[in-house]
């Protein structure tokens, strides 16, 4: 087993309080009444938030529970569809689609970073199915 896959393994509860912990910093800053934010530079930044975001929670979601790639991506698209809605309910805050887009690309490049560390972390649960098989 490698470094890295021994390293991961020993982390796993940390990432996954990491992971629940930046959701509810994201469910807050989200619904946070704009007055208490800084002020916009110009849209795209807006955006830009919304895929970083998304980016780190898919990376450590996908990390923390790696049996469970499909229920965190779509858990991930329900939350980011629940805040545009808990928004458009506020009266403080404004719901998009196109921010629930960002959410999604977001989610798309979490996924591809955390592809990697999770090859690794399922090769040695092959090995050692492959080991116990009898031949």
């Amino acid at each position: 087993m490698s470094a890295a896959v021994r390293m991961l393994l020993r982390q796993h509860r940390a990432l996954a309080w990491a992971f629940w912990a930046l959701l509810l910093c994201v469910a807050v800053l989200s619904l946070m009444p704009t007055a208490y934010l800084p002020a916009q530079v110009f849209n795209l930044w807006d955006k830009a938030q919304h895929a970083l975001a998304f980016t780190a929670l898919a990376t450590l979601g996908l990390l923390a529970y790696p049996r469970q790639p499909w229920r965190v991506a779509i858990g991930l698209l329900a939350f980011g569809g629940a805040i545009e809605l808990a928004q458009a309910a506020t009266g403080w805050r404004y719901g998009e689609w196109s921010d629930w887009l960002a959410d999604a690309v977001g989610l798309a490049a979490g996924s591809a970073l955390a592809a990697h560390p999770r090859r690794l972390m399922d090769e040695p649960a092959q090995s050692a199915a492959q080991a116990s098989t009898p031949r």
